[in-house]
């Protein structure tokens, strides 16, 4: 009798071990450039609350994009604009009404130089430099919102011939930080000191959100995580206090 009790006292405690691993999941997410920082740790501390794993590719949002039209196994998509997901659920790749803000994108005019952008932009009319980079706007949405920008400053025509195109936000810093651009259009999140919350190096221009549209980065289910609890539990964490004060401690504004 004892040594029946004690064997079942060992598969109760092998269960309780066994359980995490055998209810988590993992996730394969499609996440925009400018979101590598915060997501990154969001992962982390989404294993730590819920077990699952989320793995993150990165790269411009109309890759994404387009990868998920033609088959893509991403279950999570987070875009740097609404226009991709909004389009995905349309075309019934995503599930309907699953899409949320999870961030407000900040862009800012950036050069690694010191002392080169001033605080109000000027230089985009009075500089006299070769090159600027920016996204490229046919799938990056950062570039749409830096082309808005010099629309509304009236210099894009002006400007235009010395554009240098990123494929994505990444490489649009690249560019910048190793100086094959003289300035460029960067999400703030690139260049913040996360301890002063000021640029951290380099000298740039906080973009004032009314020189363009509604920066407002967004998440949707894809119907290839509808089942996945990994998934859905990732969409519930990116709205918790905890992947909120990530995303706020990297620059971006938070959903209202």
């Amino acid at each position: 009798m004892l040594s029946r009790r004690f064997f079942r006292f060992l598969i109760a405690v092998w269960l309780i071990f066994l359980a995490p691993s055998t209810w988590a999941e993992t996730t394969l997410v499609a996440v925009a450039s400018d979101f590598t920082k915060p997501m990154t740790e969001i992962a982390i501390e989404f294993q730590k609350a819920t077990s699952h794993e989320a793995k993150l590719s990165f790269g411009s949002s109309g890759k994404a994009f387009a990868q998920i039209q033609s088959g893509a196994p991403f279950e999570v998509y987070l875009s740097a604009s609404e226009k991709y997901p909004l389009e995905l659920e349309k075309s019934g790749f995503a599930v309907t009404d699953s899409h949320f803000v999870y961030a407000v994108g900040k862009l800012v005019l950036w050069s690694a130089t010191p002392g080169y952008v001033d605080d109000q932009g000027e230089i985009l009319k009075t500089g006299n430099f070769k090159h600027i980079a920016l996204a490229d706007p046919s799938h990056a949405p950062y570039g749409v919102v830096a082309e808005e920008v010099m629309k509304s400053l009236n210099v894009l025509d002006k400007l235009r011939p010395l554009f240098v195109m990123g494929e994505n936000i990444s490489q649009t810093f690249q560019f910048v930080s190793t100086h094959n651009a003289e300035l460029g259009f960067i999400a703030f999140a690139q260049v913040i000191d996360i301890n002063s919350g000021k640029i951290g190096s380099g000298s740039g221009w906080h973009i004032p959100d009314n020189l363009h549209g509604p920066f407002n980065q967004t998440a949707v289910l894809l119907k290839t995580g509808a089942e996945n609890p990994a998934a859905l539990a990732l969409v519930d964490f990116l709205k918790s206090p905890t992947a909120l004060a990530i995303i706020e401690k990297y620059g971006f504004g938070l959903p209202k």
